[in-house]
């Protein structure tokens, strides 16, 4: 629907700090900066660092670092919340703007995860 990078780790919807920076038109560092400034309001259920094996596994489905670049530090990943309360930790209007478009991403993916689901169901129970 949005083109928003949503990926699933340890089950949950998260989106990369890179991803979001992009979307709130901020460089990683200053989202990350701002969100460890306001740590109080990141539980580990908004937020959380990944694991060197979770970001190597991640590397290797998509294309997130060009040829040359590397991170310093392991990257966080923010859940649907997370992205939300990103956005009100940065306090402006692109900020505030993308968050609605974040949100929709989740929601839409739910649904459609939603729908899959019924589907798989209905197979299921119709052969059964």
């Amino acid at each position: 629907m949005l083109g928003i990078p949503i990926q699933t780790i340890r089950r949950q919807r998260v989106i990369l700090d890179t991803d979001l920076a992009k979307l709130y038109e901020v460089t990683t560092k200053r989202l990350n900066e701002q969100v460890k400034r306001n740590e109080r309001k990141f539980p580990e259920s908004f937020r959380f660092q990944l694991t060197k094996d979770e970001w190597n596994s991640l590397r290797s489905q998509i294309a997130t670092l060009k040829r040359g670049q590397h991170r310093k530090y392991l990257p966080y990943v923010f859940t649907e919340h997370g992205a939300l309360q990103a956005a009100n930790v940065l306090n402006s209007e692109k900020a505030d703007a993308m968050s609605v478009y974040v949100i929709s991403a989740f929601v839409h993916m739910r649904k459609e995860l939603a729908i899959s689901q019924e589907v798989l169901k209905r197979c299921f129970c119709v052969g059964g």
